[in-house]
């Protein structure tokens, strides 16, 4: 079984963050990690490949040069080789072109399975694995609590606040996994040793078959501008001197 990871180099969701004046993230002026995400993946995968005895696991991804950083951090959790697709023409890529260039690797790879975490943790659009599918011509399922699979079959548990549905399809597909489908494991400092070991491919857009003038390159959306977040402002205090609950109700009142 084939069975390839999506995984996404973001910035630090607790650290500050800063556009260039053309509305792309300056990645020199922020921290970056695996997106949180996406190690639910990388979880769910490996146990897959464990009950699949010759399974190979490669984590693919797609941005600059530091992007790499991510594979490292999933190799390190376990898996067998990473690609890395890089290209300067992928600048500021939307939804829409990130899907076809990962597409085209997925492709260029061969796979039984296709896993995905439910959401980046930058942009948050959840719309890649479906999108990814529509362009591999598989079906997908979403959302998935629970996975099993044998070799042309994959179950998923979904669950939802009106309970919990089962679904299958046949091999291959693309799936994406919630973050209740299991803690991550840590990375062991043998793991971590083990991981620098392990190949990482560079492709570039060439490698895929692509080129700048690719029409689904173009991207469909931009940023026109960037705010930044206003600063926190000190807030209303009350002294309580036997008004307070008064006080409070009226302020909720007034700010409705």
């Amino acid at each position: 079984m084939n069975i390839v990871v999506l995984v996404k180099h973001v910035p630090d969701s607790a650290g500050d963050r800063r556009f260039t004046d053309d509305g792309l993230l300056d990645r020199e002026l922020c921290d970056s990690r695996l997106s949180e995400l996406d190690e639910y993946a990388v979880e769910q995968a490996l146990l897959l490949a464990a009950q699949h005895p010759g399974a190979q696991v490669t984590h693919l991804t797609m941005g600059p040069e530091n992007a790499a950083d991510a594979l490292r951090k999933a190799l390190a959790m376990g898996g067998d080789r990473g690609i890395h697709v890089s290209d300067e023409c992928l600048a500021g890529a939307d939804y829409l072109t990130t899907s076809l260039v990962l597409a085209k690797a997925v492709q260029a790879l061969g796979y039984d399975l296709v896993v995905c975490g439910m959401a980046s943790t930058d942009g948050a659009g959840s719309v890649i694995p479906a999108m990814l599918a529509e362009r591999l011509g598989v079906a997908h399922m979403t959302l998935a609590a629970q996975l099993a699979a044998d070799d042309a079959l994959l179950t998923i548990r979904r669950d939802s606040d009106r309970g919990s549905e089962e679904l299958s399809t046949a091999l291959p597909t693309v799936v994406s996994v919630t973050d209740r489908s299991g803690e991550p494991r840590y990375p062991t400092f043998k793991g971590i040793l083990a991981a620098k070991k392990k190949p990482v491919l560079s492709w570039d857009l060439s490698d895929l078959g692509l080129d700048d003038a690719h029409p689904g390159l173009v991207p469909a959306t931009r940023v026109l501008a960037t705010v930044p977040r206003p600063a926190r402002q000190r807030g209303t205090v009350v002294t309580d001197e036997g008004q307070g609950a008064a006080q409070l109700a009226d302020f909720l009142a007034a700010h409705k």
